[in-house]
């Protein structure tokens, strides 16, 4: 035979009929489904009677002609061809009077996710609902009833108030809200997750030396402070010194090799486990030190040829024709390289621009700039950038036209 029907609810109540919902049972049988079965029961009474009289296959169901003020228990069977299930009824009665409005819990944005605080932290969350008449509203944790000593529950017509003065690692967990009038009701889960800070890692060695390199290698902590491990901290200390500095922050594995160390030294190593709360108050230290030796090789540096540096000069960006209005300033730009640096020469209409304020002349990292300033169209003409160096020389020229203002 088929399992129960599943989420069985109270979607509606008005003061002479209420409306069912549920889903489909698990397992259905091998001959498949036939429909459902709807029996209801005045409260006081055991006299099932049914709905329906033939098995229907939607999962929603409106039970009429009921009388005001009538308590009403309910139950769906799932039928099939090879039997019947057991039946899938509500915990509470069905009060028959009208609801104004119905349950609905207004679950804040930032409680849909888990809702994360650290050990001692106080938790107080307010929920908002509506429903009218006012709903009946009942806190659970595990199906079972709240801690009193460890959790405070208030109450209003609007909202509900969830509070623990300090929190412990005991109080993570599901707490589910439930919003209920006369049989209709709203769910919520609160999720609570309490962290605190990890314990070290264990079994911390020190595997291999070789070089200037070390490996190492541990376990996680038998503690991760109710929070997955995020990494840990790897930290090296010369016998010289004596201080701890850190060579990897936030090492996702469980072993890393330490590279560069300085020869003739001699270093102890610890590692720190690390969660959304931090560090482990404690670190693991290896049992062994790790000295660094020096190697017999000698080093041969490669002979490297000098490079041919020198370069006449070469134009790598030409100058452009521009077009300019009168008594607005204007730049002409080009680029060039050579080796040795090349002395830059401008000309205009092949005549050598000399030292004139109104020329302002520039070269940086081989580009070079010609300010033209306020010019007039007596300043229109052929501009000419040469580049002259001991190997040779270049030039290249531009047409600059300059327009009286309309």
């Amino acid at each position: 035979p088929p399992s129960s029907p599943l989420s069985l609810s109270v979607e509606e109540v008005s003061e002479n009929s209420f409306t069912l919902t549920w889903k489909a049972p698990e397992h259905t049988g091998k001959a498949g489904l036939d429909g459902y079965l709807v029996e209801i029961c005045k409260d006081g009474s055991s006299d099932w009677k049914a709905v329906n009289q033939e098995p229907f296959l939607s999962t929603r169901y409106t039970v009429p002609n009921l009388n005001s003020g009538d308590k009403i228990h309910v139950r769906v069977t799932a039928v099939g061809a090879s039997g019947s299930s057991a039946p899938a009824m509500l915990e509470q009665p069905v009060l028959i009077r009208e609801i104004l409005q119905l349950p609905k819990i207004r679950m804040p944005r930032h409680l849909r996710e888990t809702y994360v605080r650290h050990v001692g932290d106080a938790v107080n969350i307010m929920i908002p609902f509506q429903g009218k008449p006012q709903p009946e509203v009942t806190w659970t944790k595990g199906d079972q009833p709240l801690d009193t000593s460890r959790v405070n529950i208030r109450t209003t017509a609007r909202d509900t108030i969830f509070y623990i003065r300090q929190a412990q690692r005991a109080d993570s967990g599901q707490y589910q809200l439930c919003v209920r009038i006369n049989g209709a009701e709203d769910r919520a889960i609160l999720d609570i997750q309490v962290v605190e800070p990890p314990g070290p890692p264990q079994n911390l060695k020190l595997v291999d030396v070789w070089g200037f390199n070390v490996a190492l290698e541990w376990t996680p902590p038998a503690d991760n402070g109710n929070a997955e491990i995020k990494g840990y901290r790897v930290q090296k200390s010369d016998k010289k010194s004596g201080k701890w500095f850190t060579v990897l922050e936030r090492c996702t594995r469980t072993s890393c090799t330490i590279s560069d160390l300085i020869i003739g030294n001699t270093y102890s190593f610890r590692v720190f486990s690390e969660n959304c709360c931090g560090l482990s108050d404690s670190a693991a230290v290896a049992a062994g030190v790790a000295h660094i030796e020096k190697t017999k090789t000698t080093y041969q540096p490669e002979k490297i040829p000098q490079r041919d540096m020198m370069e006449p000069p070469k134009f790598t960006q030409p100058l452009t024709d521009r077009t300019t209005t009168r008594g607005y300033s204007t730049h002409l730009f080009c680029s060039v390289r050579g080796f040795p640096q090349p002395k830059i020469i401008w000309l205009k209409n092949q005549m050598e621009i000399r030292e004139d304020p109104k020329y302002i002349a520039m070269i940086e990292q081989g580009v070079c700039s010609l300010e033209i300033r306020k010019p007039s169209p007596f300043d229109g003409g052929v501009y000419t950038c040469k580049a002259v160096n001991a190997l040779g020389e270049a030039s290249v020229d531009c047409r600059l036209d300059v327009k009286g203002e309309e």
